[in-house]
């Protein structure tokens, strides 16, 4: 198949062990982002299948309808960037396999370097000593302070072990599911929303965006942090009520560091979140590790195999398989 892979910026797939999947294919690596539907189309006009850099893409109907050759889509992890109802309507297949409870260390050990990396100043330690400085302020000790864990998944139950080896203390909130399970491990439960927020020195989330999640955490939740505490968002800037992490820093009374943003990529250097000093950004890293990578790609190349094959696996969207079986083939160039 012609295989095209998008948005692979430093061109790390082809250099890692799961690219040989591959084999026998013809591949297309882009090591760009074109955000342009209309060239983004002429550059896929051949493609056959695409796979998909997690949501660096959006998927559209607008897009598909430029790719009457496509007939597949591969990637692993949730999909709010895709139209799979535009894709099930033209018969393109989308397969995405979920992570299941397999933990992503990834991600959970960003989440603790953020923590460490904010509450120790290192970020303008490192500035001062490359000027010339020295010493640039004093910072706090992780061990003792209370790390609330927002969301009891694969990677908040990761992120919870990691804390406690430090010695921290860790409370759990999150869905009654999440919450039971965080006990059932003997991991502490706030009794409610409104202690969890009242007694964290830490606020890490760990949630997915779901429509259920979206704006979970409103203005209201971040007013009743204590004065000097640490919010951490490695997960989606959806999960946060619109302007309400940007109105809560412009006050200057809590910290925040975060991995992802309202818009992405986000390269104006003037938006509260990236200007602020009481903020620590880090531009969308927590699954960018090549390990990790080898694992997300070896089931999107599975996947392309599988299709090639005959036998489509991860399917999201079957209807679509009973529609391209009565599309006529593209004519192949």
């Amino acid at each position: 198949m012609r295989v095209h892979i998008l948005d692979d910026w430093f061109d790390t797939l082809r250099h890692l062990p799961c690219f040989s999947l591959l084999k026998g294919h013809e591949v297309t690596v882009w090591t760009d982002h074109e955000p342009d539907p209309a060239k983004l189309a002429a550059r896929l006009r051949d493609a056959e299948a695409l796979v998909l850099f997690r949501e660096r893409t959006p998927i559209t109907a607008e897009l598909l309808d430029r790719l009457p050759r496509l007939r597949l889509i591969s990637m692993r992890g949730a999909w709010p960037h895709v139209d799979v109802e535009a894709c099930t309507a033209r018969g393109v297949v989308f397969s995405s396999k979920l992570p299941g409870n397999a933990p992503n260390y990834a991600a959970a050990e960003l989440t603790i370097a953020l923590i460490l990396a904010s509450l120790r100043q290192i970020p303008e330690q490192v500035t001062s000593a490359r000027a010339g400085h020295w010493q640039a302020g004093v910072g706090r000790t992780a061990r003792g302070k209370r790390l609330g864990v927002w969301g009891y998944g694969r990677i908040g139950r990761a992120v919870a072990g990691m804390a406690e080896a430090l010695g921290m203390e860790v409370q759990v909130w999150g869905s009654e599911a999440g919450r039971a399970r965080a006990a059932a491990e003997g991991r502490a439960v706030a009794h409610s929303r409104e202690a969890f927020l009242d007694s964290a020195d830490i606020v890490s989330l760990h949630l997915r965006l779901v429509p259920a999640t979206r704006g979970l955490v409103t203005a209201g939740d971040l007013a009743r942090m204590r004065d000097g505490a640490l919010f951490v968002n490695t997960s989606r800037a959806g999960l946060v009520e619109p302007g309400a992490l940007e109105a809560e820093i412009a006050r200057g009374r809590i910290h925040a560091a975060v991995d992802v943003f309202p818009e992405e990529p986000l390269t104006d250097p003037s938006h509260p979140l990236l200007a602020s000093p009481n903020v620590l950004p880090t531009p969308h890293i927590g699954f960018v590790t090549e390990e990790e990578f080898d694992l997300q790609f070896a089931d999107a190349f599975a996947q392309v195999n599988a299709f090639a094959a005959g036998h489509p696996i991860n399917v999201v969207n079957p209807d679509a398989l009973r529609r391209q079986a009565a599309r006529p083939p593209a004519r192949r160039e």
